[in-house]
């Protein structure tokens, strides 16, 4: 009977890990932004990365702006809102971070 109750709780115990597995936590997708303001589907520690790289929606370096920088992703038809390559979220065009590099033409 020990068994079988061990074979009952090996079986019980995988069914449960398997469920979690299933159904992952959902990546946050900067396609799936409608409003650019709208940072709910960050997490804690993504919004605090934003606030560790001095992340700010109006420059105050008239020259330094994220549609400037080398790092900025700009909106496509697939993606509303500009992104960045450090850190998740959508980004103003106008914004600035700490990590502002030039952007260099490849022409």
């Amino acid at each position: 009977m020990q068994r079988r109750n061990f074979v009952k709780y090996l079986l019980g115990s995988s069914t449960l890990i398997l469920s979690n597995c299933a159904s992952p936590k959902k990546e946050y997708q900067l396609e799936q932004v409608t409003d650019c303001a709208d940072l709910t589907g960050l997490s804690e520690d993504e919004l605090e990365k934003r606030k560790s790289l001095g992340y700010e929606e109006e420059t105050p370096v008239s020259d330094n702006r994220c549609d400037n920088c080398q790092l900025y992703l700009p909106p496509t038809e697939k993606r509303k809102c500009g992104g960045c390559q450090l850190f998740k979220g959508p980004v103003k065009a106008g914004a600035y971070c700490t990590y502002w590099a030039p952007r260099v033409n490849n022409a």
